[in-house]
């Protein structure tokens, strides 16, 4: 009797469990039809009318309308500074004390011609016709073989001028040398034809004082030799300290006005079509966000440039910068205002398809179908985008979703209002 009731009791799991089983293979296969049978969700949207707004949104970069550039004259040393980066300048405001190293040689020389001309006063000075003779023959004697010694020399640095080992003003100078010297000698068989005269001695004293002006005058160069601003605007470029040495030509500063500024806007290839000189441009920068500057469009490109993996052409455009906030070379944010279309209609960018053409997938309600439109687009801003052709008011274009489309396909529109 006990192992009767055990069978019929295991019967009754064993069908338990088939039932479950039967429910779970028919939930999933419920499942299954309503997927096949459920029709693929789309969103949708509608043809708008509104005023568009095309903007071309790019970078570039600022810099100073106007300004010069402030060079040193030869090589030397930076004194002293009397400007600070951000200064305005005044033209002819002094900037600089500059020392060329070529001073301090001539400061030398002259201080030598003043030392050789007081010698020649003191024998002056000593009289006596036997003396002055004998000084005079020993002064040429020693010219002389001065100028020996500077011939040999000058035929020396004309060899090396030739062979590009010495320069042209070195030779020069050694010339000058020989001809000091035979002036010396022209002097002295001056002198020794006649007696020691008064007018002698005064012409004497005369050459030494004009000698020691001389000396001074190289003296105050060197003391206070200034660099002056060709211009005036703002220093916006220092790019050297105090002692620092300069060669010919290298830039001491950068002089320019900023207000207004100009503004190298990058434009890509393709977008130079759109711009066109008078268009609106506004620019913000980064570090100042919230705020922006205003302009206009002055020049298009005459070339096409790479600016790193970009082919550009450079848009120059000029905007007021009132408060000179804006810096030169300042990366700065570029929006150039290419078109205005008032009523336009409209449907957003990311219904536009390239398939078969450029066009975008409406829906026929009659059918719930989506079919393929060819379209015409004009003007665009980031999110919209207007169309000349191929669509009316009204109309309703499918936006971009995981459901591949095909002309004739069921749908189920989604984002539709009435």
């Amino acid at each position: 009797m006990a192992a009767i009731v055990r069978l019929l009791r295991n019967k009754g799991i064993v069908k338990t469990k088939l039932l479950v089983s039967l429910s779970v293979v028919a939930v999933a296969g419920w499942f299954v039809y309503q997927q096949k049978t459920e029709l693929p969700k789309v969103p949708f949207a509608k043809t708008a009318r509104e005023r568009l707004a095309s903007t071309l949104s790019t970078n570039g970069k600022l810099e100073p309308l106007e300004y010069t550039e402030v060079r040193a004259p030869g090589p030397g040393l930076i004194r002293k500074l009397m400007i600070r980066q951000g200064d305005t300048i005044r033209k002819g405001q002094p900037l600089a004390e500059f020392a060329a190293p070529g001073q301090t040689d001539e400061l030398a020389a002259a201080q030598a011609r003043v030392a050789q001309m007081n010698a020649e006063l003191a024998a002056l000075e000593a009289g006596g016709r036997g003396s002055e003779i004998a000084e005079i023959e020993g002064a040429q004697t020693r010219l002389r073989g001065q100028r020996d010694v500077a011939h040999r020399n000058l035929d020396a640095l004309n060899r090396l001028v030739q062979a590009n080992a010495a320069t042209k003003f070195e030779a020069e100078q050694a010339a000058q040398t020989i001809r000091d010297i035979d002036t010396q000698l022209q002097s002295l068989t001056q002198k020794r034809s006649v007696l020691v005269a008064r007018t002698d001695l005064d012409s004497a004293r005369a050459r030494i004082r004009e000698a020691q002006a001389n000396v001074d005058l190289i003296t105050g160069r060197i003391a206070r030799n200034v660099l002056t601003s060709p211009a005036a605007g703002i220093l916006y470029n220092l790019p050297i300290r105090e002692g620092a040495f300069l060669n010919a030509g290298d830039i001491l500063g950068s002089i320019g006005k900023l207000d207004p500024v100009r503004v190298r806007v990058y434009v890509d290839e393709p977008e130079l079509g759109r711009v066109t000189p008078g268009q609106p441009v506004r620019i913000t920068w980064d570090a100042l966000p919230g705020r922006d500057w205003t302009g206009r469009v002055e020049q298009k490109p005459t070339q096409v440039v790479a600016l790193g993996s970009r082919q550009v052409g450079e848009v120059l455009c000029t905007l007021a910068n009132p408060g000179t906030e804006l810096v030169p070379g300042t990366n700065v944010n570029a929006f150039i205002l290419t078109q205005v279309v008032q009523n336009a209609l409209t449907i957003p960018r990311t219904a536009v398809r390239h398939e078969s053409g450029t066009g975008v997938y409406t829906l026929d309600k009659a059918t719930g179908t989506v079919v393929w439109k060819n379209v015409k687009t004009g003007a665009s801003d980031a999110l919209r985008v207007e169309v000349l052709s191929g669509l009316a008011d009204n109309d309703v274009v499918a936006q971009p979703s995981d459901v591949v489309l095909k002309t004739g396909m069921k749908v189920a529109p989604v984002g539709l209002t009435q």
